[in-house]
This record gives C-alpha cells, sequence and structure tokens, in this order.
C-alpha cells in the first residue's frame, strides 16, 4: 500500500453529528460542574444537597437526577469514537499509528495536568489520557468484540461499589465488625471533609499560590478513585470505537434498529436505575457507606451509562429534523472546539468565583447556577461560530494536532 501522510481531519472530512454531539455533551459537562466551581470540587459528588430548598432544590436535583454523571460518559463515548475514526484513517492512509497516538496521548496528558494544578482540580483530561494508551491493545478488534468488553468494562465500575457494599453488610453482621468498619470509613471520610473544608477557605480568600497547592491535593485525592471511574470512562472509550467501527456514526440511517434499542430500551432502563437509586438514597456524606447508600450508588452508575446512551440515540433522531439539524449547526462549532471550550469553561468560572479572581465562591444560589451555566454556553457557542469562520481549529486543538503531528498546522481558513 502507498504510503500518504496522515494529516488531521480536515473539516470538510468531519461528521457533523459528532460535532454537534460533543456541543451538546459541554453544555452538560458545564452544567455538572457548576457545582465543582461554586463550590468544593471534592464536595460536588455527595447527590441532591438536603440543605437546600426551593428552587435550589429543584435545580440540584433536576442536575443530580438527568445531568450529573450523564455527561462524561457521553463525552468518554465520543473521546473512543475519535480514537476509532484516527485508527481508521492511519488505516486507508498506510501509515504506523501507534507513535502518532502515543504523541498525541502524552500531549493531552501535559495539558491535563496543567489544567488540573494551574487552573481547575476537577479536570478529567488526565484521566482520558492516561487511560486512552490502553485502547491501542484493542484496536485490532472488531465492533462486536469491542461492544461486549466495553459492556462488561463499564460494570466493573458499579460491580467494585456494589461488590464493597455487599462487603459492608457481612461485616456489619458482628457489632465488632459493623463498628470497625463505621470507624475505618469514618477516618477516611474525615480525611476528605478536611480536604473539603480547607477549599472552602483557600478558594475563597486565599492567594492562587494556595490554590495552585490545594488543587495538587485535590488532584491527587481525585485519580485515587481511578479503580472506580476507570472502569467507566475505559468502558465508554471501547463502546464508542465499537459504534464507529460498526458503520453506525458514520450512516446512522443503516442501523435504525440499534439506535431504536437504544431510545426504546436503554434510556427507559436507566431511567428505572435511577429512579431505583434515588429511592434507596440521594445523599451520600464522604464518612459513611453502607450496604443501602453503596446499591444506590452503584444503581446510579448503570444509569450514567444507559441514560447516556439514550441521549445519544434521541439526539441523532433529533439531528435529523429540520429543527433539529438548525439546532445541530450551532452545537458543531462548539463541538469542534470542545477541548479549548472546556478549558474556557474553568478559566472563566475560576476566575469569577475563586478568591483570586472576583470572589463569589459559594455565594451564588443553585438555580442560578443553572441559568449561570446557560449563558456561558450560549456564549461559548457564539464565539466558536465566529471563531471558525477565520480558523481551522480551536486555539488549543491548534496546539493539541500540531504537537501530536510535529509539525505547525495552518490555522487560517483559505479561501475557496
Amino acid at each position: 500500500m502507498t504510503e500518504t501522510a496522515l494529516q488531521p481531519v480536515a473539516p470538510a472530512e468531519r461528521l457533523s453529528h459528532l460535532d454537534a454531539l460533543r456541543g451538546f455533551a459541554l453544555l452538560g459537562i458545564l452544567l455538572m460542574n457548576m457545582e465543582a466551581f461554586v463550590g468544593p470540587t471534592l464536595a460536588s459528588g455527595s447527590g441532591l444537597d438536603p440543605a437546600l430548598t426551593g428552587a435550589d432544590r429543584i435545580a440540584d436535583g433536576l442536575v443530580y437526577f438527568f445531568v450529573q454523571g450523564k455527561f462524561f460518559t457521553l463525552f468518554s463515548l465520543l473521546f473512543g469514537m475519535g480514537f476509532a475514526v484516527m485508527s481508521q484513517r492511519a488505516e486507508v492512509a498506510g501509515r504506523d499509528f501507534a507513535g502518532i497516538y502515543w504523541r498525541r496521548g502524552l500531549v493531552l496528558l501535559a495539558i491535563g495536568l496543567m489544567h488540573g494544578v494551574l487552573v481547575w482540580s476537577g479536570d478529567i483530561l488526565t484521566m482520558y489520557a492516561l487511560l486512552s494508551f490502553l485502547l491501542l491493545a484493542f484496536r485490532p478488534l472488531g465492533a462486536r468484540w469491542l461492544g461486549w468488553i466495553g459492556a462488561l468494562v463499564y460494570l466493573g465500575g458499579p460491580g467494585l461499589v456494589f461488590a464493597l457494599a455487599l462487603l459492608s453488610w457481612v461485616v456489619s453482621l458482628t457489632p465488632d465488625g459493623g463498628e470497625a468498619w463505621n470507624r475505618a470509613i469514618a477516618q477516611g471520610g474525615g480525611q476528605m471533609l478536611a480536604l473539603v473544608d480547607d477549599a472552602r477557605r483557600v478558594y475563597a480568600s486565599g492567594s492562587y499560590g494556595e490554590a495552585v497547592g490545594q488543587r495538587l491535593r485535590e488532584m491527587g485525592a481525585a485519580l485515587g478513585n481511578i479503580t472506580v471511574f476507570g472502569p467507566l470512562v475505559f468502558g465508554m472509550f471501547l463502546l464508542g470505537a465499537a459504534f464507529v467501527r460498526s458503520g453506525a456514526m458514520a450512516e446512522p440511517a443503516r442501523h435504525a434498529r440499534l439506535f431504536a434499542l437504544l431510545r426504546w430500551v436503554a434510556l427507559p432502563l436507566g431511567l428505572l436505575a435511577m429512579g431505583a437509586s434515588f429511592a434507596l438514597a440521594s445523599y451520600f456524606p464522604m464518612d459513611r457507606f453502607d450496604l443501602r447508600s453503596g446499591t444506590a450508588q452503584a444503581l446510579g452508575l448503570v444509569a450514567n451509562g444507559l441514560m447516556c446512551l439514550g441521549y445519544m440515540a434521541w439526539l441523532l433522531r433529533a439531528f435529523a429534523s429540520r429543527a433539529g439539524a438548525r439546532v445541530a449547526g450551532w452545537l458543531a462549532p462548539a463541538g469542534r472546539m470542545a477541548l479549548s471550550n472546556y478549558l474556557m469553561q474553568s478559566v472563566v468560572c475560576t476566575l469569577v468565583f475563586y478568591g483570586y479572581g472576583l470572589g463569589w465562591f459559594g455565594q451564588m444560589p443553585r438555580a442560578w447556577q443553572v441559568v449561570f451555566a446557560l449563558g456561558l454556553f450560549a456564549l461559548q457557542m457564539l464565539l466558536s461560530r465566529l471563531w471558525l469562520r477565520r480558523f481551522r481549529f480551536g486555539p488549543a486543538e491548534w496546539l493539541w494536532r500540531s504537537l501530536t503531528y510535529w509539525k505547525a498546522q495552518p490555522m487560517r481558513v483559505v479561501a475557496a
């Protein structure tokens, strides 16, 4: 086979519905992350805050039920799709893929570490980069194997949580065992609560240097959860690759049965699992873990994956309509600049809420956080649309691609 140069996907070659999905995922991620910008990052994943009332409680409940956990999984799914698209293009070009992909992952790792330490500790890019290298081992597999393995890997996360919940129940059958378990959980939770208290103080009134130190501690704690979140992310990577390998993303209309199953089976099952989780427990304090709360968390993780797949299928259906195509036309530019927009969200929000910025930390009511997120994303859609009229990539995408291919990429759009 004749070897041709492997280059980034040209704008005209992109699948616009994937960019639109990526844009919608960005909105969901921002809605989910707002709580972690306004307050301590490590305390934002504890479920429905029992202290909230009125509109704030409704907003928190809706975001927790329909958004939290559903969109980082969607973003992970799209990341896996991106890997498969790159892999297929390398096969067609007859180029070695591993070297370029390693550089791509290392550059993303560097961006993620700088983002997490210098800007915001809730960074997901570092985990994406670390797990992305494992994808190379699964590159030879076909769509069916990728799909089954991805589903099993994803279920490893909730499976581990449920196994720990069962262990807590078995241990608690004896008084001494139950007391020891509760003491151990309370001790570990106490360390996390101390970190949360430090975050409230540092981010509200500390200097930028103090914030960097706090972020380093929080990133270490967050990466310690890779045993649970790693399978969720990597399972979605593999499922995303399976969708591309099968041809379902290139030609959704030819896979109508698959997407109908996701719309009418996966999403309802996900809503049922989320409802059962919510009924068992809707708030998860850091210093307590038992069979009831662990089962609720495991069900919630299962629901996240199912609802994510259902959301994707319904969005693709909507984008096929005339009105949906117009919405997709606004979402797609934001999705083409997903990395730049994700980093911009962190920069803007930390400068608004942290003490070294405007200092609104802990002051914006939960309901207004939703309004703020919608307004910020609307501005990002507009700016992305204007930017891409002149430039081929977002600024962060240009840097990522240039370092990946070890060549400065042409930035400006050339008129026909």
